[in-house]
């Protein structure tokens, strides 16, 4: 399972109902099926992810994200989970809106474009950054909307949402106090449990 996943499972309870917005594969859910009785359902577009899932046996529905999220009712799982799929979605904002209508609470990560290295990459190549941790060009990347820790808390703060939890680690998943001190600088990922309530 990938770090940041591991994060994530440690704040999905026991028995509750999980909603995995761009679930990819189903690992995770497969994962929290297997190890906490969740009774989960996943989102995706991708055929063979859909298959991979169906494999895996995880509940998945092959879904649009950018389309809403209208078939689910208000308050229908305790956690809607949305693992780096936000800077990929071409109005993030409202899918956060939609998750907490339907989830009450929501676990967003996203790749931190306001990192050090990002930034260092922009201002001495003059290009937009390709990395292991970002590997795509401009025009080929599924990221349509690059957004900072900043970015992220203003959103948070412009839309009432009240943040739980915020975990930002580097690139191996790791914190530190200088990535506790400096998010926005030092961190490559960032992990938000946000709820309404």
């Amino acid at each position: 399972m990938r770090p940041d996943l591991d994060i994530i499972q440690q704040w999905i309870e026991p028995n509750s109902r999980v909603l995995d917005l761009g679930c990819g594969d189903g690992d995770l859910l497969h994962y929290l099926k297997t190890t906490k009785q969740v009774k989960e359902i996943g989102l995706e577009i991708d055929e063979q992810n859909i298959q991979r899932c169906i494999e895996n046996g995880v509940n998945v529905i092959e879904q649009n994200l950018d389309k809403g999220l209208s078939n689910f009712q208000s308050n229908s799982f305790e956690t809607v989970l949305l693992a780096q799929t936000l800077q990929a979605l071409s109005n993030p904002d409202k899918l956060i809106d939609e998750m907490l209508r339907i989830g009450k609470k929501g676990i967003v990560t996203f790749p931190n474009f306001g990192n050090w290295k990002s930034r260092l990459y922009l201002a001495t190549k003059g290009r937009m950054p390709v990395s292991k941790f970002m590997p795509h060009q401009w025009y080929d990347t599924p990221n349509i909307h690059f957004c900072t820790v900043k970015d992220f808390d203003a959103l948070c703060s412009n839309k009432g949402i009240k943040v739980l939890t915020r975990t930002v680690v580097d690139s191996q998943h790791q914190g530190s106090w200088a990535v506790k001190s400096w998010p926005n600088f030092l961190g490559e990922i960032a992990i938000y449990h946000i709820t309404r309530d």
